[in-house]
């Protein structure tokens, strides 16, 4: 049964309606479409410039490159090809220093360089021409020996100016006679030496001809000593990331000298050279099935004039395989001799590398027991098989296959 409905609910719901004409109904709604249509064109519009902004991007990048790498092509269209292109040969070594231009350059010439085995935990030396003014003199009253850096000058091209951090490296070095030399004949082993003070000037940035002032000293009690004291110094430039490079060095024999008063000498830096300062008796013996390499340190005999309780040696010891170093190891700190005995052997595993492009670097250092001090190096040796040639004792390890074979190595620094 249909209930008509109550008087008040029909008088509420006519109220709803709007009091607009249809005019303005019809116009509002003509707005919001036309807004809308407005929106969906410009959201198109901003789509487009987005596309084509990427793709002019990239067209721009690469003309860059090809710029950057080829400044002498200059950009030509498809019409213009109305004859024959042209081709021009180059030279690979001027398009290989063109495209090397965004690389670090090498600091110094390639001419008249010399390397030495800078993977070997040594300074790499480059033979650089340039001088070193010093000063020396010998106190008579005090007894005592004083060396002064003045200046260093190093010929070297003015774009390679700015990366120099030159500095210079004293060794007071002590040798002994030479006269049995003469008499025994040239198959005699040259003395040993030994450093008896070491230091370090100041690091001078930005300059080929740094001046220094740098004063140094040290006791010596015996005039007589000069004699066999030798002064070596060593120009070197400051790496942060990797070895120092040696670019030269000068040797000073105080013993032919007049230095009762302040003699200032300027030197031309000569080829760095090396100074024997021991000799160790190393064993090595390789273990094939195991892939093992076992280095026995027995021996080390050194020449050292001040005799102290607390010092002692001990030895670094690492393998270096396919320009890639092991972990070292080393020894523990004996009491120095003149020949110091350690009797130790330390194990390296080989299974990645093969033994023919192994080396064995072995790096003595001096330190003391009773009290904290930092290392002193006394100097190191390498034992490696070359292309061209082979050393003794690695030729000896091979032919005897899990035999020890010892022998004695020189000590250089």
């Amino acid at each position: 049964m249909n209930f008509p409905a109550p008087v008040g609910l029909l008088s509420a719901s006519a109220g709803l309606e709007m009091p607009f004409p249809d005019a303005i109904k019809y116009g509002i709604l003509g707005v919001s479409v036309a807004l809308l249509l407005l929106a969906l064109g410009i959201l198109a519009w901003q789509a487009f410039r987005c596309f084509t902004q990427t793709r002019n991007t990239s067209s721009q990048t690469d003309e860059a490159d090809r710029d950057l790498l080829y400044p002498h092509i200059k950009p030509t269209t498809v019409g213009l090809f109305l004859e024959t292109p042209t081709i021009k040969e180059e030279n690979v070594s001027t398009e290989f220093r063109r495209l090397s231009c965004c690389l670090s350059q090498a600091l110094f010439p390639d001419s008249g360089s010399i390397l030495i085995d800078s993977d070997t935990g040594e300074q790499t030396n480059v033979k650089a021409d340039g001088s070193l003014r010093f000063s020396i003199y010998y106190d008579q009253q005090r007894c005592r020996l004083v060396v002064t850096v003045l200046e260093v000058e190093v010929l070297q091209e003015q774009s390679h100016t700015g990366s120099l951090q030159l500095f210079v490296m004293l060794r007071l070095m002590w040798a002994g006679s030479d006269d049995h030399k003469d008499k025994e004949g040239e198959g005699t082993p040259p003395a040993l030496c030994t450093v008896l003070q070491e230091w370090r000037s100041c690091t001078v940035k930005g300059s080929c001809k740094p001046l220094f002032g740098d004063q140094f000293s040290c006791i010596l009690q015996d005039p007589k000593e000069l004699h066999h004291i030798k002064l070596r110094m060593e120009v070197r430039n400051f790496d942060k990331f990797s070895k120092d490079t040696v670019l030269g060095e000068v040797r000073v024999p105080l013993g032919q000298l007049d230095i009762s008063y302040p003699l200032e000498l300027k030197r031309v830096l000569q080829t760095p050279q090396k100074d024997l300062v021991g000799e160790v008796l190393l064993s090595l013996k390789f273990l094939p099935t195991s892939q093992r390499l076992e280095v026995g340190l027995l021996k080390v005999k050194t020449v050292f004039s001040d005799i102290r309780s607390d010092s002692a040696l001990y030895a670094r010891i690492s393998v270096q395989c396919n320009q890639c170093k092991l972990r070292y190891q080393r020894t523990s700190a004996v009491e120095r001799g003149i020949v110091t005995v350690f009797n130790e052997v330390l194990i390296f595993a080989l299974r990645e590398f093969p033994l023919e492009q192994c080396k064995i670097l072995v790096s003595v250092y001096e330190t003391h027991t009773t009290r904290k001090s930092t290392k002193h190096l006394i100097g190191q040796l390498t034992v490696k098989k070359e292309k061209n040639s082979e050393d003794k004792h690695w030729g000896l390890m091979m032919r005897s296959v899990r035999q020890p074979i010892a022998e004695w190595h020189s000590l250089l620094i």
